[in-house]
């Protein structure tokens, strides 16, 4: 479980030495499973979640918690926003825990070299953790949230279940399944993980071989939801119903506007001018308080977090504080 390969520098540079920001490898790969024989079963009150609310990739995590009604089996731990020295850390601000409610840890590293005292690398979120073998199970978002799919199902009400979505599940089985892989693949390589690529890249050519792709993808979309809603396919990237191809791209577009846009130098366009069909995708979702989603969207996205912690992580000494407003209301029908 152990990365020895993390270069050796401040938490606050990104960019290797040729300008490229290069993600670190998730190193805790277990799964729970409904399985009540398996390493890590499925019970209510075993497992937590640690998160930041600025971070995406925790983000698809604790949406997918809310999504699934899993508030009340899987505990949440939100550590402060600002990425320090010594990594994420506790502090009481906006909100946040003043400390590790299980352990009394103030840095989120603690946790790590409790799970593994050898453990070299970043101190990431989000992380799944097991209370009763006091160990890390996973901290890869993309399996993390497919866990909360199904492994919990078992304690859920029926129509909370994968069983009862209109696809089936929202990562369902069959051809569908393949498409949202395909889709997901470009997505996380070119906008997802592409605004990273561009916004800590330290020379201009870096930033340039990140930025036009990362704007030829979002063109992508915004066709393929133009095509979705004017063939009356439905509102979301693969119809009438969310799937979590939605999901992972969401948690980039929330933030696109608010922080890229201003902070990371992913300006060559606003989704709320120039992507009319992107930004009422992201409305729609944003918005919606009803069964389809019981205001997960909404109620798992803070944009104070997430201005404030990109701009510590830049090492800015003010934060932006527009565009006013973050969002722009709900759409309707009519819009356009």
């Amino acid at each position: 479980m152990t990365d020895n390969t993390a270069p050796k520098k401040s938490i606050h540079e990104f960019a290797d030495k040729d300008g490229q920001f290069r993600r670190q490898v998730s190193s805790f790969r277990s799964r729970v499973s409904a399985d009540p024989n398996a390493e890590f079963p499925a019970e209510a009150d075993r497992y937590v979640l640690y998160i930041t609310l600025g971070c995406p990739w925790a983000h698809r995590a604790n949406l997918v918690r809310s999504l699934k009604g899993l508030e009340d089996i899987i505990q949440l731990v939100v550590m402060d926003y600002t990425l320090t020295e010594e990594g994420w850390v506790y502090t009481g601000v906006d909100g946040t825990a003043p400390c590790d409610p299980l352990y009394g840890f103030t840095r989120h590293k603690d946790l790590y070299l409790k799970a593994d005292p050898s453990f070299v690398g970043r101190y990431t979120v989000p992380v799944l953790w097991d209370k009763k073998r006091e160990t890390i199970v996973n901290n890869e978002s993309s399996e993390i949230i497919r866990m909360f799919f199904t492994a919990f199902d078992h304690l859920l009400p029926p129509e909370r279940r994968e069983s009862a979505h209109g696809f089936g599940g929202y990562y369902p089985e069959g051809p569908l399944r393949g498409q949202i892989d395909e889709l997901n693949d470009w997505v996380y390589n070119t906008v997802n993980n592409g605004v990273y690529k561009t916004g800590f890249a330290s020379t201009q050519e870096a930033y340039e071989n990140h930025l036009y792709p990362l704007f030829a993808s979002l063109d992508r979309l915004e066709a393929l939801l133009k095509d979705s809603a004017e063939g009356g396919k439905g509102p979301f990237l693969f119809g009438n119903h969310i799937t979590e191809a939605d999901i992972r791209l969401y948690t980039t577009i929330a933030r696109f506007d608010v922080g890229y846009f201003t902070l990371f130098k992913c300006n060559l366009k606003m989704i709320r001018y120039e992507y009319p069909h992107l930004d009422k995708w992201y409305r729609r979702l944003y918005w919606d308080d009803t069964a389809l989603t019981r205001g997960a969207f909404k109620k798992t996205t803070n944009f104070d977090h997430i201005i404030k912690g990109y701009a510590a992580a830049l090492k800015h000494k003010t934060y932006p504080r527009g565009p006013i407003p973050y969002i722009l209301p709900a759409p309707v029908e009519e819009e356009y």
